[in-house]
């Protein structure tokens, strides 16, 4: 695409005005998607969320009050799956049954093209796009929050606190914990004698518990043993508190770190998914950086798949007469389950390193508009 061809579009789009006609076409469109994603968001609650809260609700475990508000709080994590979903099916039985009536094609015989037909749609999609990455981004986080999937807490964590020339120092080993307390935790402080073939410790330290605070973390009830260079402890102290962590802002970034760990991804914004990504490439944690890199991409990414799957829609939903219109429903099923079940892939392909993060989000998108393409060269359009 040349310049003036770009230019040509941004004038056609700057003169844009609706017509009757795109009117038509969006009420039926916006009907259609509206039916799909009620019908899309109900078979998805229904079968196991659904069971789960009737279920509580029969054992007196919750109130139906708040049954209807476990469910409430549900929609929004499906509506970010729903809206590219339902903008696809809408399109497509929208066009679908214009092919149907002729009315396609009495359109094109006037002389109207495809991509202006099209138009009303692709605007659709548009303002559905920036719909999705606002659910993504703000309501399913405020959901995910209110239904305690972020309060934080877990078990088994290892953190390796390194001296300025990158060897290590302490060994932080924690065996439960939540907001507030530590449980069960272990520090292994590193000697500073170097060997190839071994790692030593000069002491470790056992307690039951610990505390964060500003600056540290503060073990209370500890047992010391020191260590000697054969390996062999030979002497045991008891310390009614103990201080790790307390360089600077190392304390609360370690604390984020242990804290986030077992958070899903759906509970942190945009912002906070940054911010965190940016703790894990400090901490060293690589699988786990590069996996909440590509959620972020994905994040931005994602809501592309609106404008993308309208469009493929209205082609698939084309159909001259005497065609199976069943195809064109049967290839958008194909190209849904396709695109939610081979994200989990993609994500591993990142996560381990196989792939980079940004290739791994953007692949799916690139893989729409080479169907675009190729859907509009086989129909001819």
């Amino acid at each position: 695409m040349n310049i003036n061809v770009l230019k040509n579009y941004l004038i056609k789009i700057k003169n844009y005005k609706m017509t009757i006609l795109d009117k038509f076409i969006l009420s039926q469109v916006v009907k259609a998607t509206l039916v799909c994603l009620v019908l899309f968001i109900i078979v998805w609650i229904a079968p196991e969320t659904l069971f789960k809260i009737i279920k509580k609700v029969l054992n007196d475990t919750i109130t139906p009050f708040v049954a209807v508000k476990l469910l409430i709080l549900e929609i929004p994590k499906v509506l970010a799956k729903a809206i590219p979903v339902g903008i696809f099916l809408g399109s497509i039985f929208t066009f679908d049954r214009l092919s149907k009536n002729s009315e396609l094609a009495i359109l094109r015989g006037i002389g109207i093209s495809f991509n202006r037909i099209m138009a009303p749609v692709i605007i659709f999609g548009a303002f559905l796009s920036v719909l999705c990455y606002f659910v993504n981004d703000r309501l399913v986080p405020i959901a995910s929050n209110k239904l305690g999937e972020s309060k934080g807490g877990g078990s088994h964590f290892v953190y390796i606190v390194e001296n300025k020339d990158k060897t290590p120092k302490q060994n932080i080993i924690v065996s439960n914990f939540n907001t507030t307390t530590i449980f069960g935790i272990i520090v292994m402080n590193f000697s500073n004698e170097n060997y190839s073939d071994v790692t030593t410790f000069k002491s470790i330290v056992f307690a039951p518990r610990a505390y964060f605070e500003d600056n540290c973390w503060k073990v209370v009830d500890a047992v010391k043993y020191d260590i000697d260079e054969d390996g062999i402890y030979h002497d045991v102290n008891k310390l009614p508190e103990y201080r790790i962590l307390t360089s600077g802002k190392e304390a609360i970034e370690v604390k984020n770190l242990m804290l986030n760990a077992t958070r899903k991804e759906r509970v942190f914004t945009n912002h906070q998914i940054s911010k965190y990504a940016k703790l894990l490439k400090k901490a060293k944690f690589s699988d786990e950086y590069r996996y909440f890199r590509v959620k972020l991409y994905q994040r931005y990414l994602h809501p592309l798949t609106c404008i993308l799957f309208a469009i493929i829609g209205c082609l698939l939903g084309f159909c001259p007469p005497r065609t199976q219109r069943l195809i064109g429903f049967t290839i958008a099923v194909g190209m849904i389950f396709g695109y939610y079940i081979t994200l989990p892939f993609f994500d591993l392909l990142a996560q381990k390193a196989v792939l980079p993060q940004f290739l791994c989000a953007v692949l799916p998108i690139l893989i729409f508009i080479i169907s675009i393409f190729v859907i509009k060269k086989v129909k001819d359009l």
